[in-house]
């Protein structure tokens, strides 16, 4: 990987609260942040290309997504992206020739103490070294196939979708 190109589009991750009621506004990417941090060695440039909570991403949006990756001289990119619909744009990415995408998020916002955003970015970065072209979704320590994967609310992770993680 020579560069990375990091592709910002909104989500929990970049997410800033006010006030106790839980009133949000989407802030600016994070992502350049937790990098300079953590002192990384390699390139990068951050793209803040949308600030949306994922439930309002659009296919519209998403071929918006698509088409800068295409026409974007780079291989590999880190999508930082909500996590309730960031399954559908992987799928969405999934057969883009020649590019290696990762996408990535938090299930709390990367400003909280306890966020769960600088693991999942470094997660990603990582996998991103070794994954094969395609998209996938790296979260919880995991990286998943986005056809194998769903988002439990519930349980507030990702898992295999209806089926054993080794089938």
């Amino acid at each position: 990987m020579k560069r990375l190109k990091i592709i910002a589009t909104g989500g929990t991750i970049d997410k800033v609260y006010f006030d106790d009621k839980s009133e949000y506004q989407i802030g600016e990417p994070i992502v350049n942040d937790i990098l300079a941090n953590m002192n990384v060695a390699f390139d990068y440039e951050v793209l803040p290309l949308m600030k949306k909570d994922s439930l309002y991403i659009t296919d519209d949006d998403r071929e918006l997504i698509r088409r800068l990756v295409e026409k974007s001289p780079e291989s590999h990119f880190l999508i930082t992206h909500g996590t309730d619909t960031m399954v559908e744009t992987a799928c969405f990415l999934q057969d883009i020739p020649g590019k290696t995408i990762a996408l990535t998020g938090a299930l709390t916002p990367a400003r909280f103490k306890d966020t769960d955003a600088v693991f999942n970015v470094g997660c990603a970065v990582g996998a991103l070294h070794s994954l094969p072209q395609g998209a996938w979704v790296v979260m919880n320590g995991r990286v998943w196939d986005p056809r194998r994967v769903i988002k439990n609310r519930q349980a507030n992770r990702f898992e295999y979708k209806g089926e054993s993680e080794y089938t």
